[in-house]
């Protein structure tokens, strides 16, 4: 066969009915299951299923059934077995002695860290899914025979010395902790940009949701950006920020986020940590929601539960109910919310409704914010960093005597900076703000 030829698994999906679950839930899981298998460049070839209160400790589905699985790869020249859970390294080692060593036997997560690790472009990206690897898959390092047992002691392996197992969990610690530290690193120059972000006072907009729901594709349209946007799930692991300019004149930071899905990994969340918690750093949540997704409501409590689990949850959110160009599932809204409150229905790729998301973003942007003029005395500069964290500085000037600045500025920084604003700016409507 020519080398070039490309290899695709042949992959059976298994699913375990639990306590308190219904078969059509986990049809479709797996259903996403597949989607991720493909997005991977498998092909499912047959799927299999077992109703099982508890799961059993030594293979998770019993023996019976995964002697049916043995029989199922067998006939189907599968490659592959992939799990709609996680399994334990016990477990792996269990199934694969039954289904034989030319199937490889992984779960979920291992799926999920795989399709990570083919789309990470940057480098910290890369390091970030390396390290997610190597956490999850170093408890799971299991020996196959003599190859990872034989002693490495010397001519004829004589002596104490160490299996080749052991050998190789150790090479992965020190390989963990030296990725650790080059993240950490990262992580402080990530922590400098945002201190940045923060002393301009542009309000920081972060564009979140489900994986495929249509981020990147939002943000292409509104900034050009040119990023990555893929009918796949996870085409995008880097965060990018670009800056978008309201008609109002204002201008906001709008950073397209990774996407969340429904078991994420917690090595996952662990590794990509810095990068998920844009969604913390922000002033308002475009939370983006497929609209012709019929499980549009479970794939947003997955989004709103892992914002809460990040630290983003209870910030100004706006919905954004994307793809309605291929149709709606059904009428939506959000609890008891309406397009009238935060809730707004677009086409990203189309273009149609972004001009009531323009408008719904300016609304959230200047509620209650008026353009002031402060004149701060030299002596008292200090007061400008106060101006930078609670307002939107426009222009600043500095004089002989004062610094001359013009900010949008809400009610509670007005109140902060009364004493400073300019003839005209301190009395009429704004008085009520103060007191």
């Amino acid at each position: 066969m020519d080398i070039s030829e490309k290899m695709t698994d042949r992959a059976v999906l298994v699913g375990i009915v639990g306590r308190g679950e219904s078969e059509e839930a986990v049809q479709k899981s797996m259903d996403e299951l597949e989607r991720l298998l493909d997005t991977a460049g498998g092909e499912a070839i047959a799927r299999l299923t077992q109703n099982k209160e508890t799961p059993d400790p030594r293979t998770l589905i019993g023996s019976g059934k995964v002697a049916e699985l043995a029989y199922i790869c067998a006939c189907n020249d599968a490659t592959l077995v992939v799990f709609d859970c996680d399994l334990s390294p016990s477990q792996i080692r269990n199934i694969e002695d039954i289904v034989g060593d030319k199937v490889r036997v992984i779960d979920r997560s291992m799926l999920i860290l795989d399709i990570f690790a083919l789309h990470a472009v940057s480098g910290e990206g890369k390091l970030q899914v390396e390290l997610a690897q190597l956490k999850y898959t170093a408890p799971r390092l299991v020996g196959h025979g003599a190859d990872m047992s034989r002693l490495g002691g010397g001519i004829g392996t004589r002596g104490p010395g160490e299996s080749k197992l052991e050998s190789d969990r150790r090479h992965m610690r020190r390989r963990i902790s030296a990725l650790e530290e080059q993240i950490a690193e990262m992580d402080k120059n990530r922590t400098t940009m945002r201190a940045a972000r923060d002393r301009s006072g542009i309000p920081k907009i972060a564009i979140v949701g489900y994986t495929n729901a249509g981020k990147s594709t939002l943000l292409n349209k509104m900034t050009d950006a040119g990023i990555l946007a893929e009918d796949k799930l996870f085409a995008t692991l880097d965060p990018t920020t670009r800056k978008y300019e309201l008609p109002c004149g204002e201008t906001v930071l709008l950073t397209d986020t990774v996407g969340f899905i429904n078991k994420l990994p917690h090595h996952l969340i662990s590794a990509f940590r810095s990068t998920l918690e844009e969604a913390c750093y922000a002033d308002i949540l475009l939370i983006i929601i497929d609209a012709s997704d019929p499980e549009y409501r479970a794939r947003l409590e997955v989004t709103e539960n892992l914002l809460g689990e990040l630290g983003a949850g209870g910030k100004p959110t706006i919905y954004v109910f994307n793809k309605c160009d291929l149709g709606v599932a059904e009428f939506m809204g959000v609890g008891n919310k309406s397009a009238s409150d935060n809730v707004v229905y677009i086409s990203a790729r189309t273009g149609q409704g972004l001009n009531l998301l323009v408008e719904k973003i300016e609304g959230f942007i200047l509620d209650g914010k008026k353009r002031v003029v402060y004149n701060i005395p030299n002596s008292e500069a200090g007061a400008l960093n106060l101006l930078y964290k609670n307002a939107t500085v426009e222009e600043v000037e500095y004089g002989s005597e004062y610094i001359t600045v013009t900010a949008l500025a809400d009610a509670k920084a007005r109140g902060l900076m009364k004493k400073y604003a300019a003839e005209g700016y301190g009395e009429a409507d704004d008085k009520e703000d103060w007191e």
